[in-house]
């Protein structure tokens, strides 16, 4: 069964609060740069004294010194788990791994569901990149440098799987409801699809955030994960 994270995608604490307040059996939140510019750690102090597990998503791409020194401090938060970037390099994420030590999993980001093959292309000035090939070859960085897992898009979840064998976390964002719109994420697909090809954590945003009952969303997310394990 893959874990559902609901991404607090909200403008302030207090609006982060009020939602998880409404959504009973919360076990993950992901905890990104907006909510975390505006409130800082406070609210990952209170989220913590919840009892919830925190995924800190801030992609820290850094020196290596500096990438430790952060990590570092989110665990002294009870952070559960963060993210780096794998564009930052083996050094940089060997020496965060080793200041999560066991009690933070740090994972790296490969290319964002953001980037179609074109868009990341432009933007490492390569032409005729495979996004599959890409993500695949920045796992095998991730596992050399001693992370706990990547994220990656729903698209690439199988293939991730194949090459980091079944004990890696796999943290998939792109997460949608057939009936949902991608927003400005381009590679997406549902939880069962993500779950089925071997992710172990879901992100899921603005389908609970901006929904009349997001309740009932979040419920309808965590059985088709379910469903998808059995």
């Amino acid at each position: 069964m893959a874990e559902v994270i609901v991404a607090l995608d909200v403008p302030n604490g207090a609006a982060a609060l009020a939602l998880v307040d409404r959504l009973p059996g919360v076990r993950w939140v992901k905890v990104g740069s907006v909510v975390m510019t505006r409130e800082g750690p406070e609210l990952v102090r209170e989220l913590v004294g919840r009892s919830i597990r925190v995924f800190l998503d801030l992609k820290w791409h850094d020196i290596p010194s500096t990438v430790a020194e952060a990590v570092a401090g989110a665990r002294e938060l009870g952070v559960a788990m963060a993210t780096v970037h794998t564009a930052g390099g083996a050094a940089m994420m060997a020496a965060g791994a080793a200041a999560g030590g066991k009690d933070l999993a740090l994972v790296g980001v490969t290319v964002l569901t953001s980037h179609d093959a074109a868009s990341y292309g432009r933007a490492v000035g390569r032409s005729d990149v495979d996004l599959g090939e890409e993500v695949v070859r920045l796992a095998g960085e991730v596992s050399r440098a001693g992370l706990a897992g990547v994220v990656c898009s729903p698209r690439e979840v199988a293939r991730v799987r194949a090459r980091l064998g079944p004990g890696a976390l796999i943290v998939v964002p792109g997460i949608r409801r057939r009936s949902d719109a991608a927003g400005d994420q381009v590679r997406v697909a549902t939880a069962a699809e993500a779950a089925g090809a071997g992710a172990t954590h879901l992100v899921v945003g603005r389908p609970v955030v901006q929904a009349a009952d997001p309740a009932a969303a979040f419920r309808e997310f965590l059985e088709e994960a379910q469903c998808a394990a059995s």
